[in-house]
């Protein structure tokens, strides 16, 4: 009877794990591919102007000649040298964004981390600033050597230089302490928020609208020469965060725990913060400040497929790319023919959303 009940209670195991979801992260991840896809045709097709997206890509594939040459011309001239770069711009920095997002939450253990922790924004935005203010003044042989390039390029490196001050302020003995980053990068943050202040007191009012613009964000000065220079830096960035993954899992059980499970914990810190910092500088210095991409877009991706990076990473570039480009084309035509920031309609987007979450799952922040 006894070796009955214990047959009767014997079950086979479960062929996954309780809680795994993996396939529910796949499946999600193909739709993020195919809402990009449709994200890029929208914004291809919207914008003030009436011109064709299509019509000038099917003329391309198929070589034929538009019957007027020169609205053909005009609409090649907004697709091609326009709309194009805006939307590859758009996906790059949505996805630098959001990745670097990730990777923070990951690196700090917090679901509410944001790629700001480590002053990369506030550098950027100093380094910005002081081209805008003192690019005729001080800094006139720099801005007349780089040309165009010279607001992004400062952005760049404001970005990175905070970012390396931090790092050996946070740094002894070969060890980067977490918590130290993190005030440590709040207290450089305020500096440099300080030393820009200084600068917008000094500016005149010409250079306050453009302080004004460049603040809120926007993908309007998208161009292929900007692409090139900074696309290449966020693009190697992003091919080197998923291989970050299996170590920001083992670091969501201790940094201790992930040591002795072989994850070189130190390495892993050089690795993100060198990334983040990277991908962030080159996304803030041409396209400005965006807000709450890098918050929310992983935040909600984790409530809905969990927090294992193998998925998370890349889903948060999908995602992150795909809702950049609609709020830019939001931006673009609700006061057509002029254009809102895309800060604003990421920060009108984003606040409440996140509010609600919060609201919803009070117990996200254990996640």
């Amino acid at each position: 009877m006894v070796q009955q009940s214990i047959a009767g209670v014997h079950r086979r195991p479960p062929s996954t794990a309780e809680g795994d979801r993996s396939a529910r992260a796949r499946v999600v991840i193909l739709l993020l591919c195919a809402g990009l896809v449709l994200a890029v045709l929208l914004s291809l097709t919207s914008g003030a102007s009436d011109a064709s997206a299509v019509t000038v890509i099917r003329d391309w594939l198929t070589g034929a000649t538009p019957g007027d040459d020169a609205l053909g011309a005009r609409d090649r001239l907004i697709i091609y040298d326009i709309r194009m770069p805006r939307v590859m711009m758009g996906m790059l920095v949505g996805a630098a964004l959001a990745v670097s997002g990730a990777v923070m939450q990951g690196l700090f253990r917090n679901p509410l981390a944001d790629p700001g922790l480590i002053g990369v924004s506030a550098g950027s935005s100093l380094g910005a600033v002081a081209v805008i203010v003192l690019g005729a003044t001080v800094l006139a042989p720099v801005t007349a050597a780089l040309g165009s390039l010279a607001l992004p390029l400062a952005a760049f490196f404001g970005g990175l230089a905070t970012t390396f001050l931090l790092y050996q302020v946070a740094t002894r003995r070969g060890h980067t302490s977490v918590a130290t980053m993190l005030l440590a990068g709040i207290a450089l943050a305020a500096l440099a928020m300080a030393l820009t202040g200084i600068l917008i007191f000094m500016a005149d009012d010409r250079q306050l609208r453009d302080l004004t613009f460049w603040s809120l964000g926007s993908l309007g000065g998208a161009t292929w020469q900007k692409i090139g220079s900074v696309g290449p830096v966020i693009l190697l960035a992003l091919a080197a965060m998923p291989f970050l993954a299996r170590g920001l899992n083992a670091l969501a059980l201790g940094e201790a725990t992930a040591g002795h499970l072989g994850i070189p914990v130190q390495r892993l810190k050089y690795t993100a913060i060198v990334g983040v910092s990277a991908a962030v500088g080159a996304s803030v210095a041409v396209s400005g400040g965006i807000g709450f991409v890098g918050i929310v877009v992983p935040h909600l991706l984790r409530l809905l497929i969990g927090p294992d990076n193998r998925y998370l990473l890349p889903a948060s570039a999908l995602l992150g790319a795909g809702l950049l480009l609609l709020a830019d084309a939001v931006a673009r035509t609700i006061v057509a023919p002029a254009e809102l920031p895309i800060g604003i309609i990421t920060a009108v987007a984003g606040a409440p959303f996140f509010l609600w979450i919060l609201l919803r799952k009070r117990g996200v922040i254990d996640l």
